[in-house]
């Protein structure tokens, strides 16, 4: 039996830009180790696995090298492919049934709107390696359920940061976000995403960062509505608006290719 297969550019409306996730429709349930082996061959910073389950669809998320927990641009793809391929139609909510709970997308026009959990950081003591691998001078650090968080000074500060990855992946957490105000008016802040060791040195656009950059820049700038842009190598652009113990996360996304596994 051949199983679909596409690959979507989430959080940009440009095609090679953003960041790409590939989206399996499973026909059934199948092995996490099957899964595993899929994403690696992907070599994708995740992989997503969709399968209907009553009421909503069952979601997984796999890097090359890990499960992972919650993920914000491979269920951008996720329902973005679901409502193409017309296994949704367009006014349907999707609903995902994850390790995260209930997530839902929306389509808002040109955009999709995530529903995602708060994951709000504090403060806290950088761990041996952390500051060292970055080379920064942090303004703050602080931690969240998944990551830890880095403010810096500037825009251009959060560019010109060059990690010692094999040093990063040794901090104990998912991955690293390091964030400023941005240099330009039409963004309110900036960041990066890095995560040696779950297998992805730079992912290009974070969702799930999202959920933690959204309550950290809610207290800095007193506002819970925001326009923020990722600024790695392919970058991609995000509307996010906190809403009490809920974010949402607003993107493009963008098919670039369709297959079938044969394996």
């Amino acid at each position: 039996m051949t199983i679909p297969i596409v690959q979507v550019n989430a959080f940009t409306s440009e095609a090679f830009h953003g960041n790409p996730a590939a989206v399996c429709f499973l026909p059934d349930d199948r092995d996490p180790a099957w899964m595993q082996h899929v994403a690696a061959e992907m070599n994708l910073a995740e992989t997503a696995f969709v399968r209907r389950h009553q009421d909503a669809f069952e979601l997984r998320w796999f890097t090359p090298a890990v499960e992972i927990d919650l993920c914000g641009h491979a269920t951008l793809a996720a329902a973005h492919a679901l409502w193409e391929s017309g296994q949704l139609a367009g006014s349907e909510l999707a609903r995902f049934q994850t390790r995260s709970g209930l997530l839902t997308a929306v389509q808002r026009g040109d955009w999709i709107e995530l529903d995602f959990p708060v994951t709000p950081d504090d403060p806290a003591d950088a761990p041996p390696n952390l500051i060292e691998s970055l080379n920064v001078a942090p303004r703050y650090v602080g931690r969240s359920r998944f990551d830890y968080l880095i403010e810096l000074e500037t825009e251009d500060a959060v560019r010109m940061v060059q990690p010692d990855f094999r040093r990063l992946s040794t901090v104990g957490s998912r991955g690293v976000i390091v964030t400023a105000r941005s240099s330009e008016p039409a963004f309110d802040f900036v960041s990066r995403f890095f995560a040696p060791g779950a297998g992805i040195d730079e992912d290009p656009v974070t969702g799930s960062a999202h959920c933690c950059l959204a309550p950290f820049w809610s207290r800095r700038l007193g506002r819970t509505e925001f326009l923020a842009r990722q600024i790695s190598p392919r970058g991609g652009i995000l509307k996010v608006r906190l809403d009490g113990e809920r974010v949402a996360l607003g993107g493009q996304a963008v098919t670039i290719w369709r297959g079938e596994l044969l394996a």
